[in-house]
């Protein structure tokens, strides 16, 4: 069985490889999970979640933003196989890039890093376009030659002449000022490796491969647009002694085993639903939904993956800070912790597979933190209902404001049993605040 679902596995990512549809086969028509995907979810964990997150199918735009904004997540979260704050570093630099080029032309807000030179009638489609391509052939080399085939596409649609020209040549200036800004910015670079702890709390590898820490090195990227990767250190983990401590294991404990009696149908569903969490297909519908015109759509974009790539940033510097240990390996060691009111269970297994990196605070709690806030930020509202597909749960959720699906994304992985309550409530608070910070120092109406 294991091995049937490791092929499952491999089939799903070949099909989001492919392009959308995926979906239609992974549920039945009323929405409820097909047996197969049953059986299966307990074997689909962290790499599925690191190959698909931020992307599901989007229809095709007539905004090549838009557009390239979906094929960006595609090539950089699927088909390059990277961790989401890999690829999400990547996604902001695209971007970037994007928004200097349109906004160069509409010149109503600030730049990021440049303003072209470029006159009100170029063509923004082109700009955006160019700029997206030529910063993605640059961090994913190997997909030149489909790359090309989409930016020959998009370049065909738009009309020839001095416009299309132009935007091209704007394209072309943002992207080479943002891979100028971000060469040797610590992308992949080497850090020191973290110290595996064997003492109570401390962080070391976990069931079921034992695999050494993900991406490590993200903690010491230059930040986008925040002054420091520890500007918003968080508040730090429960005292292992303490009451709040005892209530956040008992909790996880309970509602987050695999085989829980406690946790319902519908905390599983969300559980499996937001451990994929399809923010780049929300985002985009909400996008079209609103009728964002071109300069709008650059503008919402960059600021949701800069936002997010500077929270992925400060929060891997907050997890390696704190490198607290993971609720599977403080349930099997619970004899060790000084507190009496957390039993040990040697046999507990979460709903999902532990990501490989310390618990506090919770990456995914931060990220949805900095995205959620910088959509309310822009639209200057939390009134936001949205719907969105999962390839994980097979399900649809469905939302009437941001904050709600907040809430959801906190119990969420407690139920999923891979973070402590406390490390998701943190996590968002991080985001939120690197979400804060950037509205009030980029992106700014051009006075």
């Amino acid at each position: 069985m294991k091995r049937l679902c490791r092929l499952a596995t491999v089939a799903v990512a070949e099909a989001l490889a492919a392009g959308p549809g995926v979906a239609v086969a992974a549920r039945t028509s009323e929405g409820r999970r097909t047996r197969s995907s049953r059986i299966c979810r307990k074997f689909l964990g962290v790499a599925v979640a690191a190959a698909v997150v931020l992307v599901a199918p989007t229809a095709a735009s007539a905004d090549a933003v838009i557009d390239w904004n979906a094929i960006a997540d595609r090539a950089l979260f699927v088909l390059a196989g990277q961790p989401p704050p890999a690829a999400g570093l990547e996604a902001a630099m695209v971007q970037g890039a994007v928004y200097d080029a349109v906004n160069a032309i509409e010149r109503t807000h600030e730049p990021y890093l440049v303003a072209p030179p470029a006159n009100p009638g170029d063509s923004k489609d082109a700009a955006a376009a160019t700029a997206a391509y030529r910063v993605l052939v640059d961090v994913v080399p190997e997909q030149q030659a489909s790359l090309e085939a989409r930016y020959e596409e998009s370049l065909a649609a738009i009309p020839g002449g001095a416009a299309k020209v132009g935007g091209i040549a704007v394209g072309e200036q943002a992207a080479a000022a943002m891979l100028a800004a971000r060469e040797n910015d610590g992308r992949d670079a080497a850090v020191s490796a973290p110290v595996f702890g064997l003492a109570p709390g401390q962080w070391r590898p976990t069931p079921p491969e034992f695999l050494p820490p993900s991406t490590p090195w993200v903690r010491a990227v230059t930040p986008f647009v925040i002054p420091s990767a520890k500007q918003f250190r968080s508040n730090g983990p429960r005292n292992l002694g303490g009451a709040n401590y005892t209530q956040d294991f008992n909790e996880i404990k309970s509602l987050g085993s695999r085989s829980s009696t406690t946790r319902t149908l519908d905390q599983t569903d969300a559980a499996l639903f937001w451990h994929v969490p399809p923010w780049g297909e929300i985002v985009r519908s909400i996008a079209v939904g609103r009728g964002l015109d071109t300069a709008e759509n650059a503008r919402l974009l960059a600021m949701v993956h800069v936002a997010a790539a500077d929270t992925a940033i400060a929060c891997f510097e907050d997890k390696y800070y704190w490198k607290l240990w993971r609720p599977v390996t403080a349930i099997h060691e619970a004899a060790s912790d000084g507190n009496p009111a957390t039993a040990p269970d040697p046999n507990w297994t979460p709903l999902v597979d532990t990501p490989n990196h310390p618990d506090h605070p919770s990456g995914h709690a931060c990220a949805s933190g900095a995205i959620a806030s910088t959509l309310q930020h822009f639209f200057h509202t939390d009134e936001i209902a949205f719907s969105a597909d999962s390839f994980l749960s097979g399900t649809t959720r469905s939302f009437s404001r941001l904050s709600q699906a907040l809430e959801e994304i906190e119990g969420a992985r407690v139920w999923a049993g891979i973070h402590f309550r406390t490390a998701n409530t943190q996590g968002q608070r991080l985001g939120r605040q690197v979400a804060h910070w950037l509205r009030d120092h980029y992106f700014r109406r051009w006075h």
